[in-house]
């Protein structure tokens, strides 16, 4: 109930208005202490050297992966089920975004794994799954855009969203059902962390940072959207009207 709130457009209008501020200027803030933690602070590997900083910003934007394609799927499920009529706009305006987080992952992954591994790119279970994920948005964006009418394209992409949606445990748990080069969770465990705050915390900081503008982008380009719906609509009355 409360997420229907916000269905109205102009009241998530002043929403976005009243949070960008503050979504803004703490991404900022998290971002530039985060790089400074992890550049000037954060002591290097023992085994991987000044190398593993590449984690800084690898790791966050896998997280990020994840993250905003768990978001396109939960708002294509609102679509298609409830009819919200904000949610296919949250998932074609969350879809480029995620593409470039999955993008800046495997980018950064490849560039970590040559000093490690000795090889720009293997075909291991989470390698391929992430590549996977990341055709995944970009099939979303395709499908969203590949029909006249915008809402059969936006029935296809949600519907692409919910069937890609597998993929996202099979990245999480892919290291752990099968034998990969990938290193298993350092963060996220059972028993707790076993990477060391100096610089668990940096990496943490920087997540925080890249979920910060990954939130102030969606307002901004939804909010965009329902501007731009609304002169549509006032330029097909005035065309009407004439």
């Amino acid at each position: 109930m409360n997420m229907h709130r916000f269905a109205n457009p102009g009241r998530f209008v002043r929403l976005a208005e009243r949070i960008l501020p503050w979504t803004g200027g703490l991404a900022v803030l998290a971002l530039g202490i985060g790089l400074y933690l992890s550049l000037f602070v954060s002591p290097a590997d023992y085994q991987q050297g000044e190398s593993v900083r590449i984690m800084y910003v690898h790791v966050p934007a896998a997280w990020m992966a994840l993250f905003v394609y768990t978001v396109i799927a939960a708002a294509s499920a609102s679509a298609l089920i409830w009819r919200h009529p904000l949610a296919d706009l949250v998932a074609r305006a969350s879809a480029p975004v995620g593409a470039g987080f999955t993008f800046l992952a495997l980018a950064t992954g490849s560039l970590w794994g040559k000093p490690m591994w000795g090889t720009w790119w293997v075909w291991d279970a989470r390698l391929t799954s992430v590549l996977v994920l990341f055709f995944l948005y970009l099939g979303h964006m395709a499908l969203s855009n590949a029909f006249d009418d915008q809402s059969r394209g936006n029935r296809a992409a949600a519907v692409l969203a919910l069937v890609g949606f597998i993929n996202v445990p099979i990245i999480k748990f892919s290291v752990d059902w099968w034998s990969t080069l990938h290193q298993p969770a350092s963060v996220v465990r059972l028993d707790g962390p076993s990477i060391h705050p100096s610089m668990l915390w940096p990496l943490l900081i920087m997540a925080l940072g890249f979920k910060l503008y990954y939130v102030s982008l969606l307002l901004l380009r939804v909010k965009g959207e329902v501007m731009a719906a609304r002169l549509r609509a006032r330029s097909m009355a005035a065309l009407d009207a004439t």
